[in-house]
């Protein structure tokens, strides 16, 4: 049976059925030397009492003479010597000789003393036989009755661990709701199943309409935004290639422009990330270095003005077979970074044979930082307090929709390295 409920549930009887048995053999051990104490006591009072009661009545009654019992008797004021020495040492009451399968009884009346020794190794392989013959109807019993509980058990667990595996293969954008129709559930759940069953795939058709309005909500949104963007950015290249504008006036256009450009980024982002699984973004064969370059010159500007160098190393050139606004928008957003948090130094990137790394000599994070670093709206530096705390948590989903892994080392006041892994989609 699979992990999980099942095998706790196997675990549990096999522990009831361990415990039981247990229970019943100390029982029936016990018991047996209970009841074997109890007979031979009772027998040997017995024999005790029925020859005083001949003494009475005849003083040559004999004593009881048997293959299991021997008597002796000293009358008062008698000699004891024929009594073996080693019960004369015992006093009045019951007592087991060694080698536990005997019993002696003493008792002292005014016609004289009484000595009885009954073996009982008779009795006792009788009760052993016994006790042996109960040990095992109880433990049949036991194990009969614990599997019959198990087999029941099971056929009621058995649709509840089914449901909980079809769900657990669900994708959570598009649950197949079908593969948990009443028809198809195994075993004999009752109506409980039954009512699980049905709000599981109401859960999931619930989710499925929250995922399609926050999908077309995305969409829509981001392509309603593009319009006034792409009117800001147009009027913002009218007024630079005017010649009469004041230089103060052309640096404020420029940042809006960088604006734009950052907000368009996002768009673009938020775009790829509203398809639904399996819709991929257009698709073509494109060199890594050509995204690279086009970013890399996208950022010189946020340098303009900062004692830092930007330079592209590559000491391969690789080709994929994906989206290339995909891994421009991730790289623009990890040099956006770089840019920012890098008052001084270097930014380097690194075109590898199956990777791309952006190392900055900046202010790094420190490793509590660095933990909460994809989390979205997380910002850390308020010393510029310009970014909105998104870009690394989208850089991290892109490049999980599109296979690209992006691994983030960093140290306070030694900078920050991003490296993206190429693990799909490369053309060897």
């Amino acid at each position: 049976m699979p992990q999980g409920l099942p095998r706790r549930l196997r675990y549990a009887f096999f522990l009831q059925v361990l415990l039981a048995s247990l229970v019943v053999v100390v029982g029936v051990v016990a018991s047996s030397r209970i009841v074997k104490d109890v007979l031979t006591s009772q027998q040997l009072r017995s024999e005790a009492g029925e020859f005083w009661n001949g003494r009475a009545r005849d003083p040559a009654y004999p004593l009881p003479r048997s293959s299991t019992i021997h008597g002796w008797f000293v009358a008062r004021g008698g000699d004891d010597a024929a009594v073996p020495a080693e019960l004369r040492r015992h006093g009045n009451g019951i007592s087991t000789l060694p080698g536990g399968q005997r019993k002696l009884i003493v008792e002292e009346r005014p016609q004289g003393r009484l000595y009885l020794v009954m073996s009982f190794a008779v009795l006792d392989g009788v009760i052993r036989r016994a006790g042996l013959v109960s040990m095992l109807l109880a433990l049949l019993a036991v194990h009969l009755t614990s599997w019959l509980t198990y087999r029941t058990s099971k056929r009621l667990v058995t649709p509840v661990n089914w449901l909980a595996r079809q769900v657990a293969r669900w994708d959570p954008a598009d649950p197949d709701m079908r593969s948990i129709e009443p028809g198809r559930v195994p075993g004999d759940g009752g109506s409980e199943v039954q009512q699980l069953s049905g709000a599981l795939r109401g859960l999931g058709k619930r989710t499925q309409e929250v995922l399609e309005r926050e999908r077309d909500f995305t969409r829509d949104a981001s392509h309603e935004l593009r319009t006034p963007l792409t009117v800001i950015r147009v009027a913002t290249d009218m007024m630079l290639a005017d010649a009469d504008v004041p230089e103060r006036t052309q640096r404020t256009l420029a940042r809006m422009q960088r604006a734009g450009r950052d907000m368009e980024a996002i768009i673009d982002a938020f775009l790829i990330l509203a398809r639904e699984r399996g819709r991929a973004p257009l698709t073509e064969d494109f060199t890594v270095a050509e995204v690279v370059g086009e970013e890399v010159e996208k950022v010189r500007p946020l340098l303009a003005h900062k004692p830092v160098e930007l330079e592209v190393v590559a000491t391969a050139s690789p080709r994929l077979h994906a989206s290339p606004r995909v891994l421009a928008v991730m790289l623009g957003q990890l040099l956006d970074n770089a840019c920012i948090f890098t008052e001084r130094g270097r930014i380097e990137v690194r075109i590898e044979a199956d990777r791309v790394v952006v190392a900055d000599t900046g202010v790094g994070m420190a490793p509590e930082v660095l933990r909460k670093a994809w989390d979205p709206f997380y910002r850390a530096n308020l010393v510029n307090p310009t970014g909105k705390g998104m870009g690394l948590s989208i850089v991290r989903r892109l490049g999980e929709r599109s296979g690209w892994p992006v691994v983030l080392d960093s140290l306070p006041g030694r900078g920050t390295t991003a490296t993206v892994v190429f693990a799909r989609n490369l053309i060897s």
